[in-house]
């Protein structure tokens, strides 16, 4: 346990002053279950069996205290548990008893939608992806699915315009959502893709977590720390998903690994426990088996 704190701890560094942000009341990090939509999530860090309300818990220890503050504890999976083997590499996530088989053996585009009633109506659980226009959607779509023109990649930020579902496996769904933040679409549009994208998030049953993408190769963008903080006062689970982590020299200004740890800095201010997060590449393939996994295990849990 002292391992895997002194590894945490070494990853915590001060965030610029310019993007301090006002701490408002934390929030608190949930998963949703299929029998749980009315209230839309669950503890993440409780066992999937209730325990008795009259049942006094054990005091935590200092070390599983901060363990279930860094890390993303999964339902079955008690903090003082935890070990270093079980945290994925480039990543804060734990891996839990609903963690299974993560292959993707085949992807259909099913459709596009203009509005989020316009949906799949069907029960499949579903992610949606989500981040800034150029942080790299489609491109981690392809990389995930192993396909390389599945999701379609433009030069041009903004090209995605409505919510499109992938179907995998026959069994879920990646949601390809509009990115946000570019400057060259008019504002009205920008406001009118904002408004729908909200919407699909506040009615979507089915889905199970947003992964949310940032750009590690520039840093911390507000308009990032808006939306995280929009989903966190929502109660829509995230996992932040950062992109580019290839491009560890930096021509200017810090390393994407700079850029990360000053994000999650920022992220403290306003979460009681940190969401999930892990480290990718399109180009080189780093973490896509990781966030397969971590995506199977909250979609067991969901699925129960």
């Amino acid at each position: 346990m002292l391992v895997l704190r002194n590894r945490m701890l070494a990853s915590l560094v001060l965030p610029p002053p310019s993007l301090l942000l006002r701490k408002p009341a934390p929030f608190s990090f949930c998963l949703p279950t299929r029998l749980s939509h009315s209230t839309r999530c669950r503890n993440p860090t409780q066992n999937a069996s209730s325990a008795s309300k009259t049942a006094q818990s054990p005091p935590m220890s200092d070390g599983a205290r901060f363990v279930g503050t860094v890390l993303f504890v999964p339902p079955g999976v008690e903090p003082d548990e935890v070990t270093d083997e079980m945290v994925l590499p480039g990543s804060n996530i734990v891996v839990g008893p609903y963690a299974g088989d993560a292959r993707i053996r085949e992807v259909e585009f099913l459709k596009s939608s203009p509005r989020a009633k316009d949906c799949p109506k069907d029960d499949r659980p579903e992610f949606a992806i989500l981040g800034r226009s150029n942080v790299g959607k489609s491109s981690l779509i392809n990389a995930l699915v192993r396909k390389k023109e599945v999701a379609l990649t433009s030069k041009k930020p903004g090209k995605t315009q409505l919510i499109n579902h992938f179907l995998v496996n026959k069994s879920w769904y990646i949601v390809d959502l509009p990115g946000y933040g570019f400057a060259k679409a008019p504002n009205a549009a920008q406001m009118n893709w904002s408004a729908f994208t909200k919407g699909y998030f506040l009615n979507r049953d089915t889905l199970v977590a947003v992964l949310l993408l940032i750009d590690a190769s520039v840093p911390p963008q507000k308009i990032d720390l808006d939306c995280a903080n929009w989903l966190g006062r929502n109660n829509i689970p995230m996992t932040f998903v950062f992109t580019k982590c290839d491009k560890m020299k930096a021509s200017k200004g810090k390393r994407p690994d700079e850029n990360i740890r000053d994000f999650q800095q920022l992220i403290r201010e306003n979460y009681r426990q940190h969401p999930a997060w892990i480290m990718t590449s399109s180009v080189t393939g780093l973490g896509r088996d990781e966030l397969l996994l971590h995506m199977s295990q909250l979609r067991n849990y969901w699925d129960q």
